[in-house]
């Protein structure tokens, strides 16, 4: 759902800025609170580029998102990501300047088997600090930046990917011969059974170049990444409790989707999608789809399920999830666990996973 995470730290900001954080219960970190006065999320609501890839500030959350796994000329695998984040603190005509409700925030993360770096920044829209732009299409916070390269505007790749942190730095090229995939159905993302949704697309056909900083050392990285782009007005349910995100990417070339929403009373959501090589996404039946625990690491004091067994029968595929690094913990505002995985079984592959609200 990637990324997913959005409003995490989005509730807490606008609570700083604009008011009380919502309670647990009112879905998990404020995000099945009732979105009244934001944009509703409708069905059959047709995508347009390039103006969808730029900010929609009559919803309520959104997020432009990627993650990509890397290796050096050694061998040795890396994971990155980089996350901006939209939250409006109220609804209604968009005020300028110091006086806009549109905040931001920024995560980006470096991993590696031994170690994980990450950093985090807030802004205020409507002052130049951060923001998005659609021709050419840029999003940035700070000296962070995702600015596409390409003379077509609708285009998310070639683009060039930069963020440090005090640890870490990287510097990305991102390239892809195939346009984005719609998720969900044809991009109307279903998160419970009560209708909560979100309007949410991925460029999964990614080929990753350029370095990484690791303590003071430039690493030349190759690589596989995915964006997500995601916005939405109340994604949750208020009884969802957090989620399980993984981003797949198989030997065969081919791509999935799949998260689990968890419900307070145990009764959890499943979605995914199937994405072909020929760019072709399939929703995936919540009956088809089964992500199952195998073991549990304590990360900052709990215990994280950090290994899985998926199965889609329906496509012949069982594999079990193993973390780069199990540590991949986020301490940010809200915490999180977000960090790369391999998959071994029927395909292999390699991939990224999420977890929140543990």
């Amino acid at each position: 759902m990637s990324a997913r995470i959005a409003a995490i730290a989005f509730t807490v900001l606008a609570a700083i800025l604009a008011g009380p954080v919502p309670s647990r219960g009112q879905g998990f970190s404020g995000l099945g609170a009732d979105p009244g006065g934001f944009a509703p999320v409708v069905r059959g609501r047709a995508l347009i580029f390039p103006a969808d890839h730029g900010a929609h500030p009559e919803h309520r959350i959104e997020w432009w998102y990627l993650t990509a796994n890397l290796k050096d000329a050694s061998g040795n695998s890396y994971g990155v990501q980089w996350t901006l984040f939209r939250q409006a603190a109220m609804p209604g005509a968009q005020g300028e300047g110091w006086s806009t409700q549109q905040l931001w925030m920024g995560h980006a993360a470096l991993t590696s088997a031994t170690t994980h770096r990450f950093a985090e920044k807030f802004a205020r829209g409507g002052v130049g600090q951060a923001g998005v732009e659609t021709k050419p299409f840029s999003a940035f916070i700070d000296n962070w930046q995702m600015k596409a390269l390409s003379p077509d505007p609708s285009a998310l790749a070639p683009t060039e990917l930069t963020a440090s942190g005090k640890d870490f730095a990287y510097r990305l090229r991102l390239d892809s011969d195939r346009g984005v995939v719609l998720q969900g159905d044809a991009g109307y993302s279903v998160k419970s059974e009560r209708g909560q949704a979100s309007y949410y697309y991925s460029q999964p056909y990614l080929s990753v170049t350029g370095t990484i900083v690791l303590d003071g050392k430039t690493i030349e990285v190759t690589g596989q990444g995915w964006i997500d782009r995601e916005w939405s007005s109340q994604p949750l349910a208020s009884d969802q409790t957090g989620w399980d995100w993984f981003s797949l990417h198989l030997e065969s070339g081919e791509k999935v989707m799949l998260f689990r929403l968890r419900h307070a009373d145990g009764k959890d959501f499943y979605a995914g999608n199937w994405i072909g090589t020929d760019g072709k996404s399939e929703l995936i039946a919540a009956s088809a789809i089964a992500m199952t625990p195998l073991g549990t690491t304590q990360v900052a004091g709990r215990p994280i399920p950090t290994a899985w067994r998926i199965a889609i029968p329906s496509r012949g595929l069982s594999v079990e999830s193993q973390p780069l690094n199990p540590q991949s913990w986020m301490d940010t505002r809200f915490q999180y666990w977000e960090g790369p995985v391999t998959v071994k079984g029927t395909q292999n592959g390699i991939g990224y996973l999420e977890m929140t609200g543990y």
